[in-house]
């Protein structure tokens, strides 16, 4: 009987991109994509793609213009595998599940023994007819107990995006990576108070990112994130688009925004949130709408002024805000958004702080 090391080679010499595809960076090889996954000591809950074409790696980031365009088209020519055999090892146990018809799967499960809390390693496995196909590693998070959580938007929220002006927003995606392009003046600083708010660098709130964007972006996104060293999160995307689907990047359904945002909620029944967004999409509405559904749950709402069209409906949207006893920061410049949140004790006070 062969071992596992043997299998595992036999599948990846089956497994080869083909040369001519190699040459333009695009992976023909079987591929599983795991995203951080999040829960706490009672339930675990990981998801990742898998997919037959995928983007290859690259070792490092492009400058130049054709470069840039091509790593970005690159993202979305992807394939997935749909029902595929996917399994993952925790304490022991081997669970199963399978993926969807565009490829992607969601494990959640009730460990055997309480974790602590931190980030932790999982893999996952392809396997098909008891055969080593290929595997993932991802991480899966579990917070300490801190004083609240952060949920934050990405485009326009923390990364100037253009969400309003779609053909500005696809050029600037298509002309720049994740090395130039700017966050907001003074948001990295906000995130960083957020996070280690009444709290330390060790034992950091945790922040979510949820987001309209699409899974094909999550690699750009983290590497964004890491470069700008905004706080260490959880990243919540959109369902995969291909090629095809380009000019629609970050339209998806918004109502599957709430449903991730409900999801996060519900697995930590005792921590308060803080949501962070912008008024160029559904943000507001959606925040509201949460707020109506856990009253006692969000501590402070924040929502970046950039449209002048939305700005009469959004003042609304805070007003009702602070009818629920919800104080909500409607702001153009983050350092106002840094003020509000000393002011509500969210982060130390300035003379703390020097």
């Amino acid at each position: 009987m062969h071992s596992t090391g043997k299998h595992k080679y036999d599948a990846a010499k089956k497994n080869r991109t083909s040369p001519w595809w190699a040459r333009i960076g695009i992976n023909t090889s079987t591929v599983v994509k795991v995203y951080r996954g999040y829960g706490h000591s009672g339930e675990l809950q990981v998801f990742g793609h898998v997919l037959s074409r995928s983007p290859a790696p690259e070792a490092r980031t492009r400058y130049r213009l054709l470069g840039n365009i091509w790593a970005m088209l690159r993202l979305f020519m992807v394939q997935p595998t749909p029902y595929a055999i996917v399994q993952l090892q925790w304490q022991g146990k081997t669970i199963h599940t399978q993926t969807a018809d565009d490829g992607f799967f969601h494990f959640q499960w009730k460990p055997e023994y309480p974790t602590a809390a931190g980030w932790h390693a999982v893999t996952v496995t392809h396997i098909q007819n008891n055969q080593f196909i290929a595997e993932g590693t991802g991480e899966v998070y579990i917070p300490h107990r801190t004083q609240y959580g952060c949920i934050s938007d990405i485009d326009d929220t923390f990364l100037i995006s253009h969400s309003e002006r779609l053909f500005k927003k696809i050029w600037v995606m298509l002309t720049h990576n994740p090395g130039n392009r700017k966050p907001f003046k003074g948001v990295v600083h906000h995130y960083q108070l957020l996070s280690e708010g009444h709290s330390s660098p060790a034992i950091p709130n945790p922040f979510f990112y949820v987001s309209s964007s699409e899974w094909n972006l999550y690699d750009y996104i983290r590497v964004f994130a890491n470069a700008w060293r905004l706080p260490q999160g959880v990243y919540l995307l959109n369902q995969l688009k291909h090629f095809s689907q380009l000019l629609q990047t970050g339209r998806g359904k918004h109502h599957t925004k709430f449903t991730r945002i409900t999801r996060i909620l519900e697995s930590y029944p005792h921590m308060p949130f803080i949501l962070l967004g912008d008024d160029t999409q559904q943000d507001p509405y959606i925040y509201e709408a949460i707020a109506r559904h856990f009253p006692q749950r969000i501590i402070s709402v924040y929502l970046r002024h950039l449209g002048h069209q939305k700005k009469p409906e959004v003042i609304t949207v805070a007003q009702k805000l602070e009818a629920l006893g919800i104080p909500c920061c409607y702001f153009q410049h983050s350092e106002e958004a840094i003020a509000h949140s000393r002011q509500q004790g969210l982060i130390k006070p300035l003379q703390a702080a020097l």
